[in-house]
């Protein structure tokens, strides 16, 4: 039963996920040299993926991240190590979502029970691919649960569009006066076709399409940027109690739309123009007053502009984007992240 269970998932995963939709390929994308130097900076021997400029922390973010690229990576025994982590550590609440944070000096070590949504979808997403790429029907069906549980619980319907709520908890329309709340980098783009197969749904595509209008729509301020966290409430402005910024959230969000299949070229520039610094690299930008609060240097999030640079012009990526030397834990992510793209789709760009 196992085995007719997984052909009929593996086959639908190569049937009905067409290639402009599979953003992560599967043949391996990312070198052997950078995910050794990744996994020896952020990966301990017990599994969890280390958030270095958090207090060390783990979070379910963190640990999707890990699971996915060791995948891109072909590294099954990474892959089973994070993920022995997760699902004993994390996947503890009754509903299937994965509870967000761990931190090594509490007990007990989970400080917050909520879910982040983004972290379980790369989870799921992640447990999608290794199922197909290592005929694993236990990764699948765990996936399938959280892909599951994702729909059940923060997949909402507000104002004729389908939304994700950031967490099962504390962002609903009726959590709050400003409500519903949403995290526009939380919309994984490149996922929603594997976990369409995992969980089958018409939501997950109404996902995609419903939040690329968003993507289209969230623009705020001089620059025309979305706001990390936004107010669904009509009409949609930054949400209350976070900074009215384009922040490091934020700025991940077109590097979710290239490797999702995304080619909105109007949409690519307005990301492009909005989110440069003056004076080179990417801006964290007060959305009010269209300036930059912080010039990010670190080559992880300065690639996010120029695969946007090489998408619409082919322009190369300068050479110390296309080396991966690790520094802290989210712009190494971003920064294996677009080099799998790069080296999967736009390779001319290398």
């Amino acid at each position: 039963m196992k085995r007719k269970w997984l052909a009929i998932v593996l086959a639908g995963f190569l049937a009905n996920c067409p290639q402009s939709s599979q953003a992560a390929p599967l043949d391996p994308s990312i070198a052997a040299d950078d995910w050794q130097a990744y996994k020896d900076r952020f990966l301990d021997r017990g599994g969890r993926i280390i958030d270095d400029a958090n207090g060390n922390i783990s979070h379910s973010e963190g640990q999707g991240y890990g699971l996915l690229l060791s995948v891109l990576a072909d590294s099954q025994p990474d892959f089973e190590l994070i993920w022995a982590f997760t699902r004993t550590e994390l996947l503890l609440r009754d509903d299937g979502l994965v509870a967000w944070k761990w931190s090594p000096g509490a007990r007990p070590h989970v400080t917050d029970i909520n879910n982040a949504t983004d972290g379980d979808i790369l989870i799921a997403y992640a447990l999608g691919l290794a199922g197909q790429r290592w005929n694993r029907a236990d990764y699948l069906r765990a996936g399938a649960g959280i892909a599951r549980a994702i729909l059940k619980h923060v997949v909402v319907e507000h104002a004729g569009q389908t939304l994700l709520l950031p967490g099962a908890s504390g962002f609903a329309a009726g959590e709050r006066k400003d409500g519903p709340v949403i995290n526009p980098s939380y919309w994984i783009f490149e996922a929603f076709p594997v976990l369409e197969q995992l969980a089958p749904s018409p939501e997950w595509q109404k996902l995609r399409s419903d939040g690329l209008a968003l993507m289209k729509s969230l623009r705020f301020g001089p620059r025309q940027l979305p706001a990390d966290w936004v107010s669904m409430a009509s009409p949609a402005v930054p949400a209350a109690g976070f900074p009215a910024e384009f922040g490091y959230n934020a700025l991940r969000i077109p590097l979710y739309l290239v490797r999702g299949g995304v080619s909105d070229r109007e949409l690519m520039a307005q990301f492009q123009r909005g989110m440069a610094d003056p004076a080179g690299g990417t801006a964290i930008v007060d959305l009010l007053s269209g300036t930059a609060k912080e010039r990010l240097n670190d080559p992880g999030y300065r690639i996010v502009n120029h695969i946007l640079a090489c998408v619409m012009n082919r322009s190369k990526l300068p050479a110390d984007v296309k080396e991966f030397t690790p520094t802290l834990y989210y712009p190494s992510t971003l920064h294996l992240l677009g080099l799998s793209y790069v080296a999967a789709r736009q390779p001319e760009c290398l």
